[in-house]
């Protein structure tokens, strides 16, 4: 049987179906990323012990033995502190990384950030409402928002703002196809400049931010390198930005098509915490995770992953099993128990969950209680869903404000 291409429309434009075809005829089977083949699991019970079980790891150097690079790829030297990142590292290497930057995204931080969000989401919407004719969720409301927050967390001053903007679109525009190239080769390293500079001036100067805190972090003893220092804001920015960005694109689109729980919404306000988690399952931006590799021959379905291999879970099809969710195909923000693998699971499960979820509901919130009339602006059949693989996001999301 051939790959299946996540990278090609025909697989992009109608991925429920296909999701519903893998998860019944070929629970593991072979697909491409890229020009990289991978091994793609897509029951929710399989995905969620590929992601839990020690048998499969984040480094490829692990898994593949001594002498192998973590990355599938080479990178340049120039930006080689990217493969220092926690996000493909294993334990105890990736405990320690990721226990330095818990405290920036506990319960009481995310919930001592609400007013700036909800700052944010009112400062955005009263510059949308003056402005004629249609605007794109994606590009004039979801994306300021969690920028700003991210901006806020690592300590990009005001006057910094823009070129830290640009940077953002780099990072997270630039990995699809041949783009990929230039990114690594080009684009990237003015990023990691702007980065560096970053960390000599908040080691210089500490502010009241999250940068400012790992810079001066001792873990009992220990500290983050500059390359680790590096990375970690790289997967700030990337995994804090990026996801948010699609997921409240995602919302706005779902609730407009949707609008009886839209109505419920509005008389039951406690609704919004379950209505947002439906939202992940439902249409969750991340439909792949980052690849785990087999560290030992592994046997599922009667299929071999052997040593070394490199497996992708199937979010977006775990999130739609019949055998987890009942009338997975329907959305339901009463849906309880709900536990959808939209933020992972096992050791890597995302640590910024709680600031995601607060974000999109605020941006939901106040999105539709000052428009109340908002609507699409284009027919549904004309939204336009990139092709990047692993990914649910739109191109942009032309609305009226009503």
């Amino acid at each position: 049987r051939r790959p299946i291409d996540l990278g090609k429309s025909a697989f992009h434009d109608h991925k429920y179906a296909w999701y519903e075809w893998m998860r019944e005829e070929a629970p593991v089977c072979t697909g491409k990323v890229s020009v990289m083949k991978v091994t793609l699991v897509s029951r929710y019970d399989d995905c969620k012990m590929v992601l839990g079980d020690p048998r499969f790891v984040r480094n490829r150097g692990t898994a593949r033995g001594k002498g192998s690079s973590p990355m599938p790829f080479p990178l340049p030297k120039s930006i080689a502190a990217l493969a220092k990142s926690m996000i493909i590292e294993d334990d105890p290497k990736h405990r320690r990384l990721r226990s330095l930057v818990n405290k920036g995204f506990s319960p009481g931080a995310v919930t001592a950030l609400s007013d700036r969000v909800t700052g944010l989401a009112d400062e955005t919407l009263d510059g949308l409402s003056r402005k004629q004719g249609p605007i794109d969720v994606l590009n004039d409301y979801a994306r300021p928002i969690p920028m700003r927050v991210i901006a806020d967390m690592v300590g990009v001053s005001r006057d910094e703002a823009l070129q830290f903007a640009k940077i953002m679109s780099t990072l997270t525009q630039g990995f699809t196809g041949m783009r990929m190239i230039r990114t690594l080769f080009w684009d990237l390293r003015p990023a990691q400049r702007f980065v560096r500079d970053l960390i000599q001036r908040k080691r210089a100067q500490p502010g009241d931010d999250i940068l400012s805190e790992l810079i001066h972090a001792e873990d009992e003893g220990d500290r983050l390198s500059e390359d680790e220092l590096v990375a970690m804001v790289f997967l700030l920015m990337i995994a804090g930005f990026e996801t948010t960005q699609h997921l409240i694109t995602n919302g706005v689109r779902t609730l407009i098509e949707h609008p009886a729980s839209l109505e419920r919404l509005r008389a039951d306000s406690d609704l919004w915490g379950s209505a947002v988690e439906e939202i992940v399952r439902y249409r969750g931006p991340i439909h792949g995770t980052k690849l785990q590799y087999a560290a030992e021959d592994v046997t599922l379905h009667g299929e071999t992953i052997s040593r070394g291999s490199p497996v992708m879970p199937m979010l977006g099809a775990a999130n739609h099993d019949p055998r987890v969710f009942e009338k997975p195909d329907e959305f339901d923000i009463t849906r309880s128990p709900n536990h959808h693998l939209g933020f992972g699971f096992g050791p890597h499960f995302c640590l910024g969950r709680q600031l995601a979820l607060m974000e999109t509901r605020v941006a939901l919130e106040k999105i539709f209680s000052r428009h109340p009339g908002l609507s699409l602006a284009v027919p549904a059949s004309e939204l336009e869903i990139g092709a990047m693989p692993g990914w649910h996001r739109h191109v942009s999301l032309p609305v009226n404000l009503g």
